[in-house]
């Protein structure tokens, strides 16, 4: 039993508090933690700032309690400048990027996070921490960079957002860290399989993309 309501819940999952330094993320529907689990486990070993998993099981994953604003609600209250969070974002990806995967064959793979974005960021007081590893995947790091840029973009394109102005100068910001995207166009395919929040929407997002992305140097 879990007590009622959730500190927090997203598209899939809830996520309750299991004393003061614990949470429990149970996924809704049938769900297998342990993949997701085994991500987190193996970058934590590495040193890079996930959480601790402590039990997965089934839809369940028992984690390090995190306590801070996540990178979007340090944005939206102006404690993060969007130049900040940019490169935050950009560094997150380069200090992934620079481990070694966990079970790909090709050595140029690393694991790729497919959602990174400023909502699965949270700022603690031990620095960022980076949640929500259901969708990784080993690859192209590129893959991964182009990706956030999409999501981004979605949240721009969205017309009836507040927000979608703030969330344009942070993608023009992130281009700027990236620089060119040359997997783009295999993001948006993957992205489309990911299933977005708006489909007709992902069309003007990835346009919005293409727009503001440096072009490759000849």
């Amino acid at each position: 039993m879990t007590p009622s309501p959730p500190l927090a819940s997203g598209r899939t999952a809830d996520v309750w508090a299991l004393g003061d330094d614990r949470v429990l993320r149970r996924y809704r529907g049938e769900r297998d933690v342990r993949a997701e689990a085994a991500v987190m486990s193996h970058l934590h070993s590495l040193g890079y700032p996930v959480p601790r998993v402590h039990h997965a099981e089934g839809p369940e994953l028992v984690l390090d309690r995190l306590t801070g604003p996540t990178l979007a609600e340090a944005g939206i209250s102006g404690r993060v400048d969007v130049r900040s969070a940019a490169r935050l974002l950009a560094d997150l990806h380069r200090r992934l990027h620079a481990l070694p995967a966990r079970v790909a064959a090709d050595p140029a793979d690393r694991i790729l996070h497919l959602d990174l974005h400023p909502e699965n960021v949270m700022l603690t007081s031990a620095g960022p921490v980076v949640i929500d590893w259901d969708s990784s995947t080993e690859g192209p790091p590129d893959l991964d960079i182009a990706m956030s840029a999409v999501i981004l973009a979605e949240a721009a394109t969205d017309a009836g957002s507040p927000l979608a102005g703030l969330v344009r100068d942070l993608l023009v910001a992130y281009l700027a860290e990236t620089g060119p995207l040359p997997l783009l166009e295999h993001a948006v395919t993957v992205r489309a399989d990911l299933g977005p929040l708006d489909a007709d929407r992902l069309a003007e997002a990835s346009a919005l993309v293409r727009r503001l992305a440096p072009e490759e140097r000849p």
